[in-house]
């Protein structure tokens, strides 16, 4: 009996060792990182605001933009996810909520393509808008903008 529950021990401790040492961790992506953007309007090349846009290890996606405290636009800070695409770029899509007086959902859709060294990014960004009890995940929605970004990682 004790021979029995040596060998179940010694069994029970490699199984559990070999899923603590195999388990799946966050790698850090070396496209992932934060990056000061200057937007534009993709059909007039003007000067549309200034973002911060964060892709993060785990594939989330945070943005701020400047003009998310008015004076003409109301609207939250966006949080989404992010993936690598199929040509060495990356895709993205992040949510935010639109105030009042226009109370909404707004989807932005990312395309990102980074420089050789990934310290400069370039990209377009889709802003699509839902009403507020609309499906922001789902087709549908009025594209209210198309914009370009170019941007620099921020360095510590």
């Amino acid at each position: 009996m004790t021979k029995f529950r040596t060998w179940y021990a010694i069994v029970l401790f490699t199984c559990l060792s070999s899923i603590a040492l195999y388990a799946p961790t966050a790698a850090a992506d070396p496209r992932g990182g934060t990056y000061l953007l200057t937007i534009k309007d993709a059909t007039t090349g003007a000067f549309a605001s200034r973002g911060v846009i964060t892709l993060h290890g785990d594939h989330t996606l945070s943005a701020i933009d400047s003009g998310q405290g008015g004076p003409d636009f109301f609207f939250s800070s966006q949080q989404g996810v992010w993936k690598p695409d199929s040509k060495g770029g990356a895709v993205g899509r992040t949510l935010d909520f639109n105030f009042p007086p226009s109370p909404g959902v707004a989807r932005l859709d990312y395309t990102f393509q980074f420089g050789s060294d990934d310290k400069d990014v370039t990209g377009t960004i889709t802003l699509t808008t839902f009403p507020l009890q609309g499906d922001p995940l789902g087709e549908g929605g009025t594209v209210v903008g198309t914009f370009t970004f170019d941007g620099k990682r921020v360095q510590p």
